[in-house]
């Protein structure tokens, strides 16, 4: 048997991958973090399947579950929102997996911070304004942040920046954040991003706490900030000039409508 961690996507039903969709509807036991992902993405499981939700369980708990499944030579879907890599917590799970030598593989999801962009129809680098995303949160009801990746620290590069779990201190947060890219800086809030109940909110970085506040949003948010969300494409970039060197990238064949 495997224990197969799912990244669900950002909410949308339809971006879950395909690999991932196969995966639940295969595996004898499907356990889903009910508070984030929707139970749409749980119901491909097969109908005899045993379906957990997962929101109001212990590390321990949830061990039992997979040991008990590993035992009876169960493929287990465990499902996570967004992409597994970031903030998912299946680190610890994934050590205690293989502490019991029980077999564990890992799918990549949609990542929310993608589908956060993807809602504003924004690139998040672009030439000479932005060439690098900063994702990170800051320490609210969760663990502290490490040493050397304080807020001032991560912001001193002017990178495009991405915050997850921050919700309720967006106003605190803008503040710390001011000297170093300014008042005016764009930032806009992603609430739910891909799903029915999206909320975008557009404002500086001055107003983003307050606007957030007022909408009462607390949760399931992301918040980007940096001037590549009001930036034109001034510089364009080389990718398609017609002097760049295409040796990676050669030109496809044509083909008439209707050919194969």
């Amino acid at each position: 048997m495997t224990v197969y961690f799912i990244g669900a996507g950002p909410g949308a039903a339809d971006l879950l991958t395909i690999r991932g969709r196969d995966l639940i509807r295969r595996c004898e036991l499907c356990l889903y973090a009910g508070s984030l992902v929707p139970e749409v993405i749980a119901a491909h499981a097969p109908r005899a399947a045993r379906v957990v939700n997962t929101a109001g369980l212990t590390l321990e708990e949830i061990m039992a579950e997979l040991t008990v499944a590993h035992a009876m030579g169960q493929d287990v879907a465990r499902i996570h929102s967004g992409d597994p890599s970031l903030y998912s917590a299946i680190g610890e799970q994934m050590a205690q997996l293989a502490k019991a030598n029980i077999p564990y593989d890992v799918v990549p999801g949609v990542p929310a911070f993608a589908a956060a962009a993807a809602a504003i129809g924004k690139e998040l680098t672009l030439p000479e304004v932005a060439q690098s995303v900063v994702l990170t949160r800051t320490s609210e009801r969760s663990s502290p942040m490490p040493d050397g990746e304080d807020l001032a620290t991560l912001a001193a590069s002017g990178a495009t920046l991405v915050l997850h779990l921050s919700a309720r201190r967006m106003i605190e947060i803008a503040a710390e954040l001011v000297p170093h890219y300014g008042a005016g800086c764009p930032a806009v809030c992603v609430a739910h991003a891909s799903q029915p109940h999206e909320i975008i909110l557009r404002a500086t970085l001055n107003d983003i706490g307050h606007k957030m506040a007022d909408a009462e949003i607390v949760r399931t948010a992301i918040v980007l900030i940096g001037p590549v969300l009001d930036a034109e494409a001034h510089v364009k970039s080389r990718l398609y000039d017609a002097m760049h060197d295409r040796y990676l990238k050669p030109a496809p064949a044509t083909r008439k409508a209707g050919e194969t």
